[in-house]
């Protein structure tokens, strides 16, 4: 059998129906002694668009009319268009996209990977040009990142290298029970923590998020990789592999938000008391700079999460 059917939901009356019967007929006849084709069944969601529509009730493609204010109109006439409900992208219907244009706006890889991050494989995914720009957004950064290592790799301790095992943990079993989005979000967190490192944990955090991301951007992650000089083709470096005994650390690091926009990040013991944590979190120069010399109205420390400063 193979290990699992991956299809959509439609297909459950012809692929997967047709290969069930003949399966039992080679089993009926002798040939086989398999009963099922398939170990596993995953049903994936379906790519939604909305809808448009002309004066007439004729179906428009998405390039064919553009926003003005809160309305739609035809992008070419100027005449106003109707825009439907949210659906599975239909040809008949023409609320389609045309893969073209996109990846050479943006490249595959960030197609691929907000299609993959948007939400879970299984429940119906938005189309959206705001999130292939995000994603595009990410691609950029680690390309900023990657380009400004000048140091060598060196792994760290302490709180930094527990949350990387415990990254490296929890992605793989993301990526093994088809949580895609998941493990893509990990990364990128881990990524956000990266940015306040020194340069040597920085040069083998990034080494580390560019293996976690290979099998979702396989092109963007090999080109990086290339540039930093590795010998070993990515496709070739073997999967990352936790270490258990170092994902807990005495020590825990803090995002530092003010108004909810990320300013620093603090490194604590990790029974810190509340006070101690929002003494050093205030203490940093990037939150005073955010703060204006002005006390906040409220510090709120989450143990061992995050630390809220509102001003």
């Amino acid at each position: 059998p193979v290990d699992d059917y991956i299809g959509g939901i439609e297909h459950a009356i012809l692929h997967l129906l047709y290969s069930r019967f003949f399966m039992r007929a080679l089993k009926t006849c002798f040939y086989t002694s398999i009963e099922e084709p398939f170990r596993g069944l995953f049903t994936q969601g379906m790519v939604c668009h909305a809808t448009f529509q002309d004066k007439k009730g004729e179906w428009l493609y998405p390039h064919e009319v553009k926003r003005k204010g809160k309305d739609w109109i035809h992008a070419q006439t100027g005449e106003p268009v109707t825009c439907g409900r949210s659906i599975k992208m239909s040809k008949s219907k023409k609320n389609t996209v045309e893969p073209g244009p996109i990846i050479e706006a943006y490249g595959a890889d960030a197609v691929r990977l907000f299609v993959l991050s948007d939400s879970p494989p299984a429940r119906d995914l938005e189309w959206t040009e705001e999130g292939i720009a995000g994603s595009a957004r990410f691609i950029r950064k680690l390309f900023r990142h990657v380009d400004s290592l000048r140091a060598p790799p060196r792994a760290p301790e302490g709180a930094l290298r527990a949350e990387a095992e415990r990254t490296i943990a929890n992605t793989t079993g993301d990526i093994e029970r088809y949580h895609f989005n998941r493990a893509i979000a990990r990364a990128r967190e881990f990524s956000n923590t990266l940015e306040t490192c020194p340069q040597e944990s920085q040069a083998w955090g990034w080494r580390l998020v560019l293996r976690l991301l290979n099998p979702m951007m396989p092109h963007i992650t090999e080109e990086l990789w290339q540039r930093l000089g590795e010998p070993i083709p990515l496709y070739r470096t073997p999967w990352p592999v936790a270490d258990s005994a170092k994902m807990k650390s005495d020590e825990v690091t803090l995002p530092v938000q003010v108004n909810g926009k990320l300013r620093a990040r603090i490194t604590v013991a990790r029974d810190s008391a509340a006070e101690l944590i929002e003494q050093k979190a205030l203490a940093e120069e990037a939150v005073q700079r955010a703060l204006r010399g002005a006390e906040p109205q409220r510090v709120v420390v989450v143990a061992e999460r995050i630390v809220n400063i509102v001003a």
